[in-house]
């Protein structure tokens, strides 16, 4: 009966260490819409091309309401057990990360990547809770409409919604006033979270890995490597490597494959998680090393992969 005992306690402990290890990391960050509408926007060169990102730096620093909000939704997704990732000590260590770069010189090349990519990268966040608000005034009572949308930080897919507006109050206090407003929409968005973060623990994590070679590469992808063409290769280890074989090959061409809505496992066999970058690897040592090709692997944000073929190693 002892170790019956101790054998139920032990199953559920490991329970509810499983569930906790289930839940999104999640980060808090105003959205383009509230960004635009308050000045916190600004230019960046992306590959020769002028992007308008949010500048979550400039608005951390100088809107105090902003820093409230996202405490209050922190404090409220918190009591509901879903870890938080903080964006000012997130923005904190892309600073100490850019400083290290420009002390040692670091030039890595390959993709570039916007402002936003960068900050993804760093903070490790599965969900990115974008949010708009407007504070009403009715006579001497005040409201909040408000926007809320969780996005998968590597798609960029929506995955959660919730909008509405509280009742109106005489309270002047922001936090409170977003409180009335999202406190009864708030366990469905988190439903729908859970939901999301379920269905990629039972059917792996979504990503894309783009294929290409270079202009003076001598191997391109209908090329004959081994028995078979490159490009069919390639595919064939994206359809072994892919969770279920979940994937999508929507562009093929001599020059370039392109694979969406690749499904990847959580973790790899060894317990590690893993992420887009770790499993294309998997796919940059096997043309090294089976098919003896220069290969360089790049990333961008958290969700894209970039395979290049340079030429041939013989």
């Amino acid at each position: 009966m002892k170790k019956l005992i101790l054998s139920f306690l032990w199953c559920l402990l490991v329970s509810v260490v499983f569930a906790q290890a289930k839940k999104p990391k999640i980060m808090v960050v105003p959205s383009d819409v509230w960004c635009n509408e308050n000045g916190f926007m600004m230019e960046s060169d992306v590959m020769g091309t002028k992007m308008m990102v949010a500048d979550y730096k400039k608005a951390v620093k100088t809107n105090a309401d902003l820093m409230l909000v996202i405490s209050k939704i922190g404090e409220m997704m918190t009591d509901r057990g879903f870890p938080l990732e903080d964006l000012a000590n997130s923005l904190k260590s892309l600073d100490t990360e850019a400083a290290e770069e420009s002390v040692t010189d670091i030039d890595e090349g390959g993709v570039a990547e916007s402002p936003i990519d960068k900050l993804r990268k760093v903070a490790q966040a599965d969900i990115w809770i974008q949010l708009t608000w407007t504070v009403n005034k009715i006579g001497p009572k005040k409201s909040v409409t408000f926007n809320m949308q969780g996005i998968d930080a590597y798609t960029n897919k929506q995955v959660a919604a919730a909008s509405g507006t509280g009742d109106p109050s005489f309270s002047v206090e922001l936090p409170l006033l977003l409180e009335e407003a999202v406190l009864k929409y708030m366990d469905k968005f988190n439903e729908q979270l859970q939901l999301f973060f379920d269905d990629m623990f039972a059917n792996g994590r979504e990503v894309s890995l783009v294929c290409r070679r270079t202009n003076d590469s001598d191997v391109n992808f209908e090329s004959v490597v081994g028995d078979d063409e490159l490009g069919f290769l390639i595919e064939d280890w994206v359809a072994a490597n892919a969770q279920e074989g979940r994937f999508n090959t929507t562009g093929a061409t001599e020059n370039r494959l392109v694979f969406n809505q690749i499904r990847i496992p959580m973790f790899a066999a060894n317990g590690r998680a893993l992420d887009t970058r770790t499993w294309a690897r998997g796919l940059l040592r096997e043309l090294r090393s089976k098919y003896k090709l220069n290969v360089q692997l790049d990333t961008k944000g958290l969700g894209q992969a970039y395979i290049t073929i340079k030429g041939s190693e013989e």
